[in-house]
């Protein structure tokens, strides 16, 4: 995508995903509180603000109501999803200061559908591909994500059950199967009246990388987006991931932090 191009992309995603976001679950409430667009969610579903259009006389009084409003809550922590082109140029320095820990910065990518679905298919050999439509499919996405990126992660386990139940066409998720053992899983979640099919929870346990599967998960939920008419993916990608997807088409749109805040005592 040439710079015209990614900016008009990078505009859409601000405003479909972002500033007018549905909820990832139906159980979960997005709001718009002057200048911040927020989602909030019972049980282990995810709490954060997703938007903000702050500057340098604004930024801390609206981090401060952020803290309050989810520590009244009672939520356990909650999550700002902060973008490097949000404002003001400083608002991590400004949400570490107020007590809130980065994680990882990542990479924002996107890709054409309608390129990415012409990616081969064709499993390694000694692969199967599993659909998983259940807790015994979704139990194996676990056992993976275990192993490929060594943390136990029951919010997504969570988020994917809900999905499943409630709302299964807003969800594919797959699993690379070598036998009866899941050696790599990746899901993709799609919000109706979007335009971005999101990219989540690729990873292959390690004896398997190298060998094409995250290719083909990838080739795989592009085939389902296209058939679906979504003309774009989203990955927030690693530094593992990032060479991969920008051998595949993918451009960058910018880098993005996750900033969480637990309060004391939680």
């Amino acid at each position: 995508m040439d710079l015209d191009e990614l900016r008009k992309v990078r505009d859409r995603f601000d405003a479909e995903m972002r500033r007018d976001a549905p909820p990832d679950v139906a159980e979960a409430d997005v709001e718009r509180v002057g200048a911040v667009v927020r989602q909030t969610a019972p049980g282990h579903g995810w709490n954060g603000v997703l938007w903000s259009d702050l500057d340098e006389e604004t930024a801390n009084e609206e981090i401060a109501a952020q803290v309050a409003f989810f520590s009244g809550r009672g939520a356990p922590d909650f999550e700002w999803k902060q973008y490097d082109y949000d404002r003001p140029a400083d608002l991590g320095e400004r949400l570490r200061a107020a007590g809130f820990v980065p994680g990882p910065a990542e990479r924002l990518m996107v890709g054409r559908v309608a390129e990415l679905a012409k990616l081969p298919v064709h499993p390694p050999e000694g692969i199967t591909l599993r659909v998983v439509t259940d807790e015994a499919g979704v139990d194996l996405m676990m056992a993976v994500h275990t192993r490929a990126f060594g943390t136990e992660r029951p919010r997504i386990r969570h988020l994917m059950l809900t999905l499943l139940m409630d709302e299964p066409e807003t969800i594919a998720a797959v699993v690379a199967m070598a036998g009866d053992t899941p050696v790599s899983a990746a899901r993709m979640e799609m919000r109706p009246g979007t335009s971005f099919a999101g990219l989540w929870g690729g990873g292959t346990v390690p004896e398997w990388r190298g060998r094409g599967i995250y290719r083909l998960l990838v080739a795989h939920r592009a085939r389902i987006a296209a058939e679906l008419g979504i003309p774009y993916l989203q990955v927030d990608a690693s530094d593992d991931s990032r060479p991969i997807l920008e051998r595949l088409g993918f451009s960058a749109l910018g880098v993005t932090t996750p900033y969480v805040y637990s309060p004391p005592g939680a």
